[in-house]
């Protein structure tokens, strides 16, 4: 891999409220802008490696940094090796657990490990991985919608090509769910695939009840019905449902991955790279899938998983919603439906005139 190389001279974090076209409405609350972590590696070479992780809320921002600011120190001096630092890290947190603040931390320097060996070898990370940059389907993803508001918005994702739309329930009752649902049917067509999600907003036997109703619209899938940890409950869900059922954005690396298979909590994964370990938890995980055959798709962070999709055996959908577009050089753009992944690395780089204008710290 070419990693023994590079040697580790400093890790770097910094906080940003990234703008957002529009809020992420969804029906346990509303994000209004993107609190991100921009993680930077140098290596004593002269060659660096990028990152970012999504924080859900400004609140998580100084603790991501504090927490990889600390992490620094053990690191300098080490070579850029993720498997090799992966397992360095698990010694270092096994008694405290993988999970939240943690598990991002450690996702996103694993993300910044592989995009460092990637642009010390000039090439895009899905080539390292044995892959080529390849235009994949990609579905365009609405919070929730009003339907006489955003249909302009909508139908212009349908005429740039989009050929699947994304759109949050789940903040009223059955009725408002079924007067959504078939005004966005209506404006798109039957053509193009229609996805919605509760984002975990309700209860097995309520899940079962509305999916019954929505079941008339042709839905290629219902994202997390229920509690994210309530693999039970997604089985009991799925069995009753004539929609299909997707989860996994809110799997814990590869082993809860592991968890919700055996339980048969789904028919689709949703891999979110910063909750699933980075590059190489993804790897673990989109073999698990193939042996499973589960489909795949991606969970935000488009720029990164572009590059994991073109290489996972199952390739479904990657996810078109751009956080981080706002602090990049060069925002990945769509075309035609469709993002292709590019390089050297992840293809990031950052703006820092906008990266200062939307410091967090």
């Amino acid at each position: 891999m070419g990693d023994a190389k590079l040697t580790i001279r400093d890790v770097t974090a910094r906080a940003v409220l990234a703008p957002l076209k529009q809020p992420i409405r969804t029906a346990v609350g509303t994000i209004p802008s993107a609190p991100l972590v921009l993680i930077d590696v140098a290596t004593e070479e002269g060659s660096s490696g990028h990152s970012y992780i999504f924080g859900y809320t400004a609140a998580a921002l100084a603790p991501l940094v504090r927490l990889i600011d600390e992490m620094a120190p053990e690191l300098k001096g080490k070579s850029v090796a993720p498997v090799e630092r992966r397992r360095d890290f698990d010694r270092r947190f096994r008694l405290l657990g993988w999970q939240g603040l943690v598990g991002m931390a450690v996702s996103g320097l694993d993300m910044a490990f592989w995009d460092a060996v990637a642009r010390t070898l000039d090439r895009p990370l899905v080539e390292l991985l044995g892959g080529s940059p390849a235009p994949l389907p990609a579905y365009d993803s609405y919070g929730i919608v009003d339907p006489k508001a955003d249909e302009k918005a909508i139908l212009a994702s349908v005429e740039a090509g989009f050929r699947a739309i994304k759109i949050k329930i789940g903040d009223g009752d059955l009725k408002k769910d079924l007067t959504v649902v078939a005004a966005v049917r209506a404006m798109i067509g039957p053509d193009v695939r229609l996805m919605v999600d509760y984002n975990q907003s309700l209860d097995p036997v309520e899940a079962r009840r509305r999916i019954a109703g929505l079941a008339d619209y042709d839905l290629h899938w219902v994202e997390e019905p229920v509690r994210a940890e309530d693999l039970h409950g997604h089985a009991q869900v799925r069995a009753a449902s004539a929609v299909p059922v997707q989860t996994g954005e809110n799997w814990w690396f590869p082993r809860d991955m592991a968890k919700a298979i055996a339980a048969g909590a789904s028919d689709y994964a949703m891999l979110d790279i910063m909750k699933i370990g980075g590059v190489t938890g993804w790897l673990s995980a989109m073999g698990q899938a193939e042996a499973a055959s589960l489909p795949v798709s991606s969970h935000i962070f488009i720029e990164a998983s572009a590059h994991m999709l073109a290489v996972t055996p199952t390739l479904h959908w990657l996810e078109h919603l751009d956080v981080a577009g706002a602090i990049l050089a060069e925002p990945y753009q769509p075309a035609g439906g469709k993002v292709t992944a590019r390089g050297p690395g992840l293809g990031l780089a950052w703006d820092e005139a906008a990266v200062r204008r939307y410091s967090a710290s």
